[in-house]
């Protein structure tokens, strides 16, 4: 019985994370660039309390869908999407180097650029910092052209360019800021190779049709093992009730 209500138990455990992790997608379905996080159910060894047996139940692990969102067309200067694989490298709050897909750009008080969580973009000579201009221009391979006020159209400055790796999927994981790093630490190398959309941005890979699907799943599942808990608690209750009876 103790097995029984154990598995119960570690099964309705993983439910609800999977439940939290399913919530997490759908409200970040909006956040420009946003990569869904996968569940995924392995077996794992797990002992439930005076039980000597191996038994065998479901662990939660999660992976991230890295497919790439819809690109909308937006018009913004400052706006731009990465055209297949690859990453706009990005200062974390903590100060770390980060990476992310995420190209609603502005521009700071200071002068710096950002994205819309706030986050520095860095260029290939780090923080990039952006004079007074009249206008912008990002070129495909990320270079960042001004033109000052009262200029001519063709005299644009180049003034740094943004950078852009491409690291190994594998090599990646997610951090509780929701941006990518290295797993070894190790900082990954600029690509040249990647090319970017000017006035356009890539939305989240969330489906929320299917978010919504696998929500009301997960409450069956979970609702299902509560009763299983239940019904364990009451067997053990009714067996307790007959050894006395027999004793």
């Amino acid at each position: 019985m103790d097995k029984y209500l154990y598995l119960a138990m570690n099964g309705a455990s993983q439910a609800m994370l999977a439940q939290q992790t399913n919530a997490n997608n759908l409200a970040n379905a909006s956040t420009i660039g946003f990569k869904a996080t996968l569940d995924h159910f392995q077996a794992k060894p797990v002992y439930g309390p005076g039980n000597p047996d191996r038994v065998y139940s479901s662990d939660q692990s999660a992976g991230v869908n890295f497919q790439q969102g819809a690109i909308m067309t937006t018009g913004g200067e400052l706006d731009i999407a990465i055209n297949g694989e690859g990453w706009f490298a990005v200062q974390a709050d903590d100060g770390t180097l980060a990476y992310s897909r995420r190209g609603d750009f502005r521009i700071d008080a200071s002068g710096l650029l950002t994205n819309g969580s706030g986050q520095m973009v860095l260029g290939e000579g780090g923080p990039i910092t952006l004079p007074q201009f009249e206008s912008v221009v990002i070129g495909r391979d990320g270079t960042i052209s001004l033109r000052a006020a009262g200029q001519g159209a063709n005299s644009l400055v180049a003034i740094d360019r943004i950078l852009l790796v491409n690291p190994s999927l594998d090599q990646l994981e997610r951090g509780e800021d929701g941006l990518f790093r290295m797993r070894d630490g190790s900082e990954a190398p600029a690509d040249a190779s990647i090319s970017i959309i000017s006035g356009a941005l890539e939305a989240s890979n969330v489906n929320t049709v299917d978010a919504m699907v696998q929500m009301m799943e997960y409450a069956r599942h979970y609702e299902t093992l509560v009763k299983l808990m239940n019904m364990a608690s009451e067997n053990d209750a009714a067996s307790a009730r007959l050894l006395r009876m027999n004793g």
